[in-house]
C-alpha cells in the first residue's frame, strides 16, 4: 500500500464566498468517491470545477498548480493502493500545511532553498492578504468617509470592517477603541504626545524595563525631557528575564505609567502582563503594553489583560507594512487631545478654532492607509481561520525544538531564559565564540539561503546589559518547520567549520 499526501479545503485562502469541490479519480479508477484523497476550496467566482485523470501522477501535477495558487493545502498523510507516485513519510505539521499559502517562501536564495527565520522583524504575507490588496486597488480604490459614491462607500465599509475585525481579534469592548496608525512606533508616540504631555508632571515616574524595544523607550525619554517626569528601569534576573518582583516593588504613588513588552524580541521571554497590570492599577498607574511579539503568536485578550494601552503592528502578523494598531480604553481616548491636525480628525473648523471628532477619528488625521488596513483585516481572517491557540501551541513546540537544537552547539550562547525557568517565544538571540553575528548571518545567507537577523534588534540598552554589542537572532512563525531548524543548525556548524582556521 503506497503512502500519499492528502489535501484538504483551505478555509483561510478565501474566507468569504467559496465553494468546495472534490478532486476524485475518474470512473475508470479503482478509487471510489468515498476514498477520494483530494479536495480544495475555490472562490465561487471561478465556478465549480472537476479534474479528471487516469493516473495519480496527473493529479500530482494538477494539485501542485492549485497549491501554488493558494487554493489547496496539504493536511495529512494517508495510505491508499491507488496513490502510487505520491510518496511522503510523515504527518504534515502546521508549517507544511500553511507554507503553500506564502508564495515568497517558494524560491531559492543564493542557490539554496529559502529558509526564512527573521519573523520577529517582519512576517511574510499569504495569498489571501495579497489578494485583498489587489482587489482593493483594482476594484474599489477610493478615499474613505468623505464620499457617497459607490467606490467610496465600498472602501469605507471594508476599512471599518477591518477595524471591527481587529477589535474582535483582541477582544476590545468596541471597535471605537481601535486606532489605526502607521505602525506600533507611531502608536506609542501617539500616547506619549497626547496622554503623556497632558498627564505627566515634574517628578512623576515612568517605569520601564532595561529590555524594552527602542520604540517603547525613546518616546518616553522625549516626554520626560519635556515634562520633568523621571524614568525608572527594572533590571533582569540571573535567568535573563525582566525581574517581575523588582518591578512590583518599584511601584509607588509616584508611578503614573508602566511601559512593558509582552514578549521580548531579543530574550524570547514572556512577561506576566496581567499581574503587572493588576499591581500597577493598585497605585493608580496606567499600563502600556508593547504586544508586537505577542499578538501575532498567541491569543491576546485586552479585557483579560486589563491594559490601558496596547500596541502592535500589522506587518508582524501576516499583514501589510504601513499600518499599526493602538488599543486604548474608551475613557482614556475620549480625554486625550489630538495627535495631529488636519482633515478627518475634526468635527467643525472655523477660521479661529476647530472642534474635534470623537475617537478613533480624532487620532486618524488625513487619508489613512486604507488598503493596508483592509489587508490587515484579511490577515486576521487568515490567522483566525487557522486558530491562534493552534498557532501558539505549534510555535511552543517549535520554540522548544529551536532552543534545544541550538543548545547542543558547544560554542553557542543563547540569551534569555532556558526552558527550566520559563516558557519562551519561538525565537533565540545568540552568539558564537570568535564569530561576529554579522559574519554568521552573511555566511548563512550566502551559503545556505537562511535568513536570520544580526545586530542589536533595537535593544541597545539590553545588549549593553548583557555585555555584548550585537547578536544573531532566529525567529520562527507558524509556517516554519523543525526541518528548517535542522537546516539552521547545519548551517551554523558549517559556519563554525569555515571560520575555525582563522580563529
Amino acid at each position: 500500500m503506497a503512502v500519499a499526501l492528502q489535501y484538504a479545503m483551505n478555509p483561510w485562502t478565501s474566507p468569504r464566498s467559496a465553494e468546495s469541490i472534490t478532486l476524485g479519480f475518474d470512473s475508470a479508477s479503482v478509487c471510489s468517491s468515498s476514498q477520494a484523497l483530494f479536495s480544495c476550496r475555490l472562490p465561487s467566482a471561478h465556478g465549480r470545477a472537476r479534474l479528471r485523470a487516469s493516473r495519480s501522477s496527473d493529479y500530482k501535477t494538477s494539485l501542485g498548480n492549485l497549491a501554488k495558487k493558494g487554493c489547496l493545502r496539504p493536511c495529512a498523510v494517508v495510505a491508499s493502493a491507488a496513490a502510487s507516485g505520491l510518496e511522503v513519510s510523515k504527518q504534515a505539521c502546521l508549517g507544511d500545511i500553511t507554507k503553500v499559502d506564502f508564495p515568497i517562501l517558494d524560491q531559492e536564495v543564493n542557490g539554496s532553498r529559502l529558509v526564512y527565520l527573521d519573523n520577529a522583524a517582519t512576517s511574510q504575507k499569504p495569498i489571501a492578504v495579497l489578494t485583498a490588496l489587489k482587489e482593493y486597488y483594482e476594484g474599489y480604490n477610493a478615499n474613505v468617509h468623505r464620499g457617497i459614491h459607490a467606490l467610496s462607500a465600498k472602501a469605507t465599509e471594508e476599512y471599518e470592517m477591518a477595524r471591527a475585525k481587529v477589535a474582535k481579534f483582541i477582544n476590545a469592548t468596541t471597535s471605537r477603541e481601535v486606532v489605526f496608525t502607521r505602525n506600533a512606533t507611531e502608536a506609542i508616540n501617539l500616547v506619549a504626545c497626547t496622554w503623556g504631555h497632558s498627564n505627566l508632571r515634574q517628578g512623576d515616574e515612568i517605569l520601564l524595563s532595561v529590555a524594552e524595544h527602542h520604540s517603547n523607550l525613546v518616546p518616553w525619554q522625549m516626554v520626560a525631557q519635556r515634562t520633568g517626569a523621571v524614568l525608572k528601569f527594572v533590571d533582569l534576573t540571573k535567568d535573563e528575564v525582566v525581574d517581575a518582583e523588582e518591578l512590583k516593588s518599584s511601584l509607588s504613588n509616584k508611578t503614573k505609567l508602566v511601559c512593558v513588552h509582552h514578549v521580548s524580541n531579543t530574550l524570547g521571554s514572556i512577561n506576566p502582563v496581567k499581574d503587572i497590570v493588576e499591581r500597577a492599577h493598585k497605585y493608580g498607574a496606567k499600563v502600556l503594553v508593547d504586544a508586537c511579539q505577542s499578538v501575532p503568536h498567541m491569543v491576546v485578550d485586552v479585557q483579560d489583560l486589563g491594559s490601558d494601552f496596547l500596541v502592535f503592528s500589522s506587518h508582524k502578523m501576516c499583514g501589510p507594512t504601513g499600518v499599526g494598531v493602538l488599543h486604548g480604553k474608551t475613557e482614556l481616548l475620549n480625554n486625550m487631545p489630538p495627535f495631529m491636525g488636519g482633515g478627518e480628525m475634526i468635527s467643525d473648523v472655523f477660521l479661529e478654532y476647530s472642534t474635534y471628532a470623537k475617537p478613533p477619528s480624532r487620532f486618524e488625521a488625513g487619508t489613512p492607509a486604507i488598503g493596508e488596513a483592509i489587508g490587515l483585516g484579511a490577515a486576521i481572517d487568515y490567522l483566525s481561520g487557522i486558530g491562534m491557540q493552534r498557532i501558539h501551541e505549534y510555535e511552543m513546540e517549535l520554540s522548544r525544538y529551536l532552543y534545544d537544537s541550538l543548545s547542543e552547539i558547544p560554542s553557542l550562547r543563547i540569551y534569555g531564559p532556558s526552558y527550566r525557568e520559563s516558557a519562551r517565544a519561538a525565537l533565540c538571540a545568540f552568539n558564537l565564540e570568535a564569530i561576529h553575528p554579522t559574519d554568521l548571518s552573511t555566511f548563512l545567507d550566502q551559503q545556505h539561503g537562511i535568513a536570520v537577523r544580526s545586530g542589536h534588534h533595537c535593544t541597545q540598552p539590553l545588549h549593553r546589559r548583557l555585555g555584548i554589542n550585537a547578536s544573531a537572532r532566529a525567529s520562527l512563525y507558524f509556517y516554519n518547520t523543525k526541518e528548517e531548524v535542522d537546516i539552521l543548525v547545519s548551517g551554523i556548524k558549517d559556519t563554525i567549520s569555515f571560520f575555525s582556521p582563522f580563529n
